[in-house]
């Protein structure tokens, strides 16, 4: 039997057109069997601390057009970014990881994070990670 198929994927934004594509992708992944790591860099560790799924927003000028980009999400029935991750983790193949340095350099404690992170690393931890999978994206 072949061994399982692993993605990894690093989330560097924590806006919301940038936080649905690694969870859906992840989701996907799960789904059909593959092993995710999932790390969460610069803002977009953002993404799991507390309520910041929830408040994910769209970007600069179109901050603007976040709710009326919710409702419309709403509207096709895709889940919301909290409901997503549910999603995900209920796969159990997917793991989040927080990037220690951006937890330092943004002074992010871990009581601020989600319990669902799986635990804490560098990048060069991420890398050796990384290095095993068939599937590595940066988003």
């Amino acid at each position: 039997m072949a061994d399982a198929k692993r993605m990894a994927i690093v989330v560097h934004s924590g806006t919301l057109d940038l936080a649905y594509p690694p969870l859906m992708l992840a989701a996907a992944a799960g789904a059909s069997d593959m092993e995710v790591d999932i790390f969460f860099t610069f803002w977009g560790l953002n993404l799991l601390k507390k309520k910041g799924l929830k408040r994910a927003k769209l970007p600069g000028a179109w901050r603007m057009g976040t709710s009326m980009m919710k409702m419309m999400i709403k509207r096709t029935g895709m889940a919301t970014l909290p409901g997503l991750l549910e999603g995900v983790l209920d796969t159990g193949k997917v793991r989040l990881w927080a990037c220690t340095a951006t937890m330092d350099i943004m002074m992010v404690k871990k009581e601020q994070l989600i319990s669902e992170v799986t635990g804490y690393m560098g990048a060069a931890g991420f890398l050796d990670i990384a290095a095993d999978c068939d599937v590595q994206l940066f988003i």
